[in-house]
Order: C-alpha cells, then structure tokens, then sequence
C-alpha cells in the first residue's frame, strides 16, 4: 500500500498520526501481527489445490480425499479466529485514537480567538472538529489492517506463485505494474474534491443547526419556503460532488477488474501451452491459477480502499492545520507557566484606555484612538449610534479581541502583563441575550463560581430579584430550562445570567444592552437586579434606554469609533450636543410607544 501512494504524503500523514498512535502502540502492532496469519492462510487453499488436484483428480487416490473436508474446516475456523481478533484489536485501537482527537479538537475549540467564531458558522465547527476525527482514525487504522492483511495475503500467494512456475510468476506481476499511473491521477483530484465536499456539507450541518434555533422566527416570518431553497442548493451542491467523486475515481474499480482479466487471460493461455507441452501439471496449473485468481480479488477492490484512505489522509491534513492555528489563550498559558505573566489579584486604583486604536479586518478601523481612565468603584456609560464601537470596547476589556495599537491598562500595567485567566476572574460579563446551558438554573448560575456554597447562591438570588420566581417552581434550582433557557422568559434568563455575575463576586462589571430586548415589567426587575450588582464596582454599561445610565459617573458619547462627547448626565444636557439629541429622541420614542408588558412565562415542570 505504502508504494501506491505519494510516498512524502503518506510518510507525512502517518508522521502526524504517530503521536495519537503511540500511547496504543502494542495493542496497535499486536493488530497489525494478526493482519499476517489472515493474509498468509489464504494462500493454503491455493496452495493445497495442487496437491489435492494430482492426488485425487489425476491418480484418484481415496485415502487423501478423507482428510481433505477436515482440513479445509480446519484452516477455515482458524483464519476465522484471527479475523475476529484482527477486528477487535484494531477497533479497539481506532476508537480509542478517535476519542483522543476528538479530546484535543474540543480543546483546542474552547482555546480559539473569538475572531475565529465570527469566521466560522456552526456547520463548519462540526464537520471539521467530529466528523473529521472520525475520518482521520477510523480511516486511516481500518485501512492499514485492510492493506496489510492484502499484503501479508500476496506475499504468500505470490510464494505459491513461484513455487508452481516462475515464468506463469512473471506474467501475473508484469500485469500489476499498470495499476500505479491510474492511482496517481485519483490521488490528485481526491483532495480538490473533498475540500468542496466539506464546505457544502457544512452548510447542511449549519442549516440543521439554524432550524433548531431559529424555529420560532422561521415559523413567524413564514421562511420555510427560503430554508427549504437554501437547504436544496446545499444538497445538490454536495449531491454533484459526490457524483463528481464517484465519476473521477470509481473507474479504478472496473480498470483493476480489466487489469486482472488480462493477466488472467494471458497465464490461461501460456499455462495451456505448458500443460500440452509438459512442462506443469494440471494440478500446478489449477494451482497456480486459484492463487492468481485470490491475489488479484483484492486487487480489484483496492481502489475504493484508496480513495478511502486519501480522504483519512486529508482528513489528518485539515486537523492539523486546526491544531497549528495559534491562538491567544494558548500563547498566554505558555507564557504564564514560564513566569512571564502575572496575576491580577485585585482592581485598586482604575481601568484606563490609551489612544486605543481596533479594528476587526486591516482595512475597516472600527476604534480610531479610544482613551479615558474609570477609577475604582466608578461607572461608565457608552451610548451612541448603532455601530459607533461601544460593543467593541468593552469587548477589549476581558481580551475577547486583542488592542490593534494603544493600551488598555488596569492599575498602571497594560492587561496583556496579567495572566489572562486572571484577567477574566476578575470580569463579570452579562451580554444582551446571556447564553444559558440545557441543564439546571443551579448549574447555570454556578458556572460564576463552581464552589459556591448554598448560602452564596441564596444571596444571589435574593440580589437578582429570583428569589420569588425560583422558589414558585417545583423543582426551584434544579429545574431544567431547556436548549439556551427556551423555558424561560427574557426576563428571567437576564436574572439569571445576573446572578451568576453576583456568584462570580468580580470587582469589574460589563453590562452590555442587558435590558434592550426587555418589556417594561421585565426591565424593571432586571434593572433593580442590575442596580445592586453595581454597587461597589467598577462598570462598564452600554444603555439601550437612556433613563437608566443617567446617574453613571460618566457618560460617554460613541460614534465612528471616537469620543464624541464625555461628562455627567448633567453636564452634557447643558451642552446641547449629540447626548442632548439622542437623549431628545429617546425620549420622544418611550413618551410615543404604547406597547402594553406581557407577563413573564413560567417555565414547564422539568
């Protein structure tokens, strides 16, 4: 097998395989010695023929015809044995090699950079870090065993080969040297197509994922029909490529078949000259012939066994160039473990922004020079047009992205010195939809602090104004709240998502539009839990309604990407300037929206 392929891109795939390999490393070559007695047993029956064929056919000997049905049986349930140990070593070995490239992906998932997330769709994310595992393992150790086994198979029937008549021998491998070009020319479009395979068969995977998320909004907006057009594009698509692959590398299936009916041919009809002129007997003959007839079986469907295997091959291609991607978090843990980080113990003195310059892509700066300084204890406001950068800033904070130039700086040292776990311990984030787990409200307010005893969990909910709502349930905090809390009104998931900010007990608070997608009722409850989670702490609040940040330390204008305006509520109102207007409109939108509240939901008993 190892000849039938490039020989620098199987060394380099197995190369990359070995480390996964290696822990399983006897039990892998204890499956690849039991590859040799299955490949070698076929050759006894080949090899038996002859014996079987000049003593009983030719000179009609009964005694040997008695011991013929017990030998055939008994080779039989022998290879039989080893084919069933084959599997399960192998298995074993291939599972286990799945399982630990799946363990690293995932690992190596939860380490990328959020301009990552943002790149790739959820489709993607799955394909390449499951599917591919899969692939790549499975792949790559059943069709080792499948081609050693082929191997030790042809060695031994080409030794019956030779040992009937070298010069049929020499025939029947000339006739082999044509599979080699054909196996090249397959190799080179295997790749071009999966790489096109993958991306389509991510956009199916995606599609799965937005129906099961997004359910109620295509059922609202009446989608089904462009969900349904954008799923058939995906599956044609991905239904042309697989007929692409089938066309492109299915014909090395029937040109072994054409390959081996040649050879056959040719051995019959130098075989029959040589059996007329004495030269082989009829039983070196049939002989000879069936163990042409095994060696070439595999042959024929060693095609399809290459295809597969360069599919595992780029397979082990894309999982690497995952695991070579750096990242920050990695980059951090290196240089913490070398004691070039340090901890950040506390926030005593302020958190500053020096002429901060951002931008998500090279050419579309979306910060063009951000600075002020928040004292401890203080709380900032960002308010300004959709898409000025406010989201963007307090994404700096925690390193969600990483500064383009500039500094941000907590306590007179540039954040990136502080070991960036250390930095978010210290950061409590409730975003405008908080993402809850499918699990338990208890679990999803502990993940602020896993070791929380009882009494911490209480008083947070007290201060998250749940108490009452938790205690109504039947379960309370162990009730189950769904796929992203879908058993939970706005509200309640935003009480959550504060609790679990109070858990955490972090001196530095962001509070990202935590209550834009609120109706007043729910807002109100949300905004006295709100109130008393800043209390004592640093904060960072990007304010869809304007009443609610009109006591904040500083209030500061965002548009473009620059300070526009920076000062109290008072001191801006007096201004007259872009505060003064966005707070006029907002104004003149509450006075005007006569939206009536909704009651919140109760969830479901789990």
């Amino acid at each position: 097998m190892p000849a039938l392929l490039k020989k620098s891109e199987f060394l380099d795939a197995y190369s990359k395989f070995f480390p996964f390999l290696r822990p399983y490393l006897a039990m892998a070559f204890l499956g690849l010695l039991l590859t040799a007695p299955v490949g070698a047993l076929d050759a006894v029956i080949a090899w038996f023929l002859k014996p079987f064929m000049d003593n009983l056919m030719v000179e009609r000997q009964e005694e040997f015809s008695r011991w013929v049905p017990y030998i055939i049986v008994g080779f039989t349930v022998i290879q039989g044995l080893f084919i069933y140990l084959s599997a399960w070593v192998n298995g074993y070995v291939g599972n286990r090699i799945t399982l630990d490239l799946r363990r690293k992906l995932f690992a190596k998932l939860l380490c990328m950079d959020t301009r990552y997330f943002d790149a790739n769709d959820s489709g993607t994310i799955v394909f390449r870090y499951f599917n591919d595992a899969e692939q790549a393992a499975t792949g790559l150790i059943s069709n080792i065993k499948l081609f050693l086994t082929k191997f030790f198979s042809s060695v031994a029937l080409a030794g019956v080969l030779l040992w009937n008549s070298w010069q049929l021998t020499i025939i029947a491998l000339a006739v082999m040297l044509f599979i080699i070009l054909p196996m090249s020319i397959v190799r080179k479009k295997i790749k071009k197509i999966m790489q096109k395979t993958m991306i389509l068969s991510s956009a199916i995977l995606n599609l799965y994922g937005e129906v099961a998320r997004g359910n109620k909004v295509i059922k609202s907006c009446n989608l089904n029909k462009h969900m349904m057009d954008s799923f058939e594009d995906a599956a044609q698509g991905s239904f042309k490529m697989s007929m692409k692959m089938i066309r492109d590398t299915n014909w090395l299936s029937p040109f072994m078949h054409i390959v081996a009916s040649v050879g056959v041919a040719l051995v019959i009809a130098c075989g029959g000259y040589m059996i007329v002129n004495g030269i082989i007997t009829s039983g070196t003959f049939v002989s000879f012939l069936a163990a042409l007839i095994m060696l070439y079986t595999p042959l024929k469907s060693i095609g399809n066994n290459y295809i597969q295997v360069q599919q595992s091959i780029v397979a082990l291609g894309r999982i690497y160039e995952i695991f070579d991607t750096p990242t920050v978090t990695e980059e951090e843990d290196k240089l913490a473990q070398a004691g070039k980080k340090t901890e950040l113990q506390e926030i005593r003195e302020s958190v500053e922004f020096r002429d901060v310059h951002f931008g998500y892509t090279p050419e579309n700066e979306v910060l063009k020079g951000i600075s002020f300084t928040a004292p401890k204890g203080s709380s900032i406001a960002l308010v300004g047009n959709s898409g000025g950068g406010k989201s963007t800033i307090v994404s700096l904070i925690p390193r969600l992205y990483e500064v383009t130039s500039g500094s941000v700086i907590i306590d007179g040292r540039d954040i990136r010195d502080y070991t960036i776990t250390s930095l978010r311990d210290k950061i409590a984030y409730v975003f405008q939809d908080s993402f809850l787990f499918n699990t338990t409200i208890d679990e999803n307010i502990r993940i602020g602090k896993p070791d929380a005893t009882p009494e911490e969990i209480r008083a947070a909910l007290d201060a998250a104004c749940l108490t009452e709502f938790i205690d109504s349930l039947p379960d309370g905090l162990k009730t189950e709240i769904g796929e992203l809390g879908t058993r939970l009104s706005g509200g309640q998931k935003q009480r959550i998502a504060i609790a679990r900010a109070f858990v955490q007990n972090a001196p530095i608070v962001i509070l990202d539009e935590a209550t834009s997608a609120l109706d007043n009722k729910s807002e109100k409850a949300v905004q006295e839990a709100l109130g008393n989670l800043m209390k004592n702490r640093t904060v960072f609040v990007i304010a869809h309604r304007l009443s609610t940040i009109e006591s904040a330390s500083r209030i500061m204008v965002i548009n473009d990407g620059l300070i526009v305006e920076s000062g109290t509520h008072e001191e801006l109102m007096a201004k007259g300037g872009a505060y003064y207007t966005l707070h006029h409109i907002k104004s003149t939108e509450a006075s005007e929206s006569n939206a009536p509240s909704a009651p919140e939901a109760q969830p479901a008993e789990a």
